[in-house]
């Protein structure tokens, strides 16, 4: 892109102040978008936001059901048996 073609020098005094009003209304337009970007974020409800991306989530049923060990009962063996202690 040239500077002359950055340039207003080619516009008319309406093209300039439609420009104007036109930035203007954007300027105006990007602070209401925020305030409702905002209060959005406020008023969300995480389960549901999560459930959204997720999908529904039985956590009784496995996958997801917690499983009987946590699992260090397991590390515990394998430590043992590397151990030669087993």
């Amino acid at each position: 892109m040239s500077d002359e073609s950055l340039s207003l020098s080619g516009w008319t005094p309406e093209q300039i102040a439609r420009g104007r009003a036109w930035a203007l209304n954007w300027a105006e337009t990007g602070k209401l978008l925020d305030q409702i970007h905002r209060k959005e974020l406020r008023e969300i409800d995480g389960y549901a936001a999560i459930a959204l991306l997720c999908g529904p989530a039985d956590y009784t049923q496995p996958p997801r059901a917690p499983q009987p060990t946590s699992g260090l009962i397991e590390q515990q063996r394998w430590f043992m048996k590397a151990a030669g202690r087993d």
